[in-house]
């Protein structure tokens, strides 16, 4: 397998993932500030421009988040990456689906590309407060599913990397103090050895 990724982007996610999962895999990184993304060499792999992007060992290629998440735990049952009942595994899903579609896209988006949600620059600053309203009622809530549990669903599975990720953000390119629970959590992330592998592979630094 082989990972697509820019450091410190949202592919962290699944970086951590595949460390859990503990097969073999390789890791191409995609300069999203140099926007490789929009060359034709990736392009080819995946037209959407994004990443992360995962190609299979049978060559077939993976996008968006949440998939290739799925993906990794339905594919390494042994790693209990997700909840065995249905209703563990929607909840799962659920966590992971707020995570990357409101708080990333919709929160941090705003803040990242403003001129994607307000083309008048005179509105920049209106787009990026209310992303970070966005983002605030996100990890509020994420707070409050996190009280009395080390992970979102007491046990780690997909959705804590999904967190983990615009935890990442907030406390690192932000500066933001995260809620307490989130916090803690944010911290037993960093411990775990997937995610330190992943972090010192990516050449971060947190803060």
């Amino acid at each position: 397998m082989k990972l697509y990724y820019s450091p410190g982007a949202c592919s962290i996610g699944i970086h951590v993932l595949l460390e859990e999962a503990g097969k073999p895999y390789s890791a191409q990184v995609v300069s999203l500030p140099n926007q490789e993304q929009y060359g034709d060499v990736y392009k080819a792999i995946n037209p959407k421009s994004k990443v992360p992007t995962l190609e299979r060992d049978d060559g077939s290629v993976l996008t968006e988040f949440p998939a290739i998440a799925t993906w990794i735990a339905l594919t390494n049952p042994e790693k209990k990456l997700l909840p065995e009942d249905v209703d563990g595994k929607v909840r799962a899903l659920e966590v992971m689906d707020y995570c990357v579609a409101t708080i990333h896209m919709q929160g941090f988006a705003r803040q990242f590309r403003p001129a994607n949600f307000g083309p008048n620059e005179a509105d920049h600053d209106k787009v990026k407060a209310r992303g970070r309203e966005i983002m605030d009622k996100g990890f509020a809530l994420m707070n409050q599913k996190l009280a009395g549990k080390d992970y979102v669903l007491g046990n780690f599975s997909i959705a804590d990397a999904a967190l983990f990720y615009v935890e990442f953000w907030a406390a690192n390119r932000f500066k933001l103090e995260l809620p307490e629970h989130c916090a803690a959590h944010y911290r037993r992330m960093i411990a775990r050895p997937a995610v330190a592998k992943a972090i010192a592979d990516e050449g971060l630094t947190l803060a």
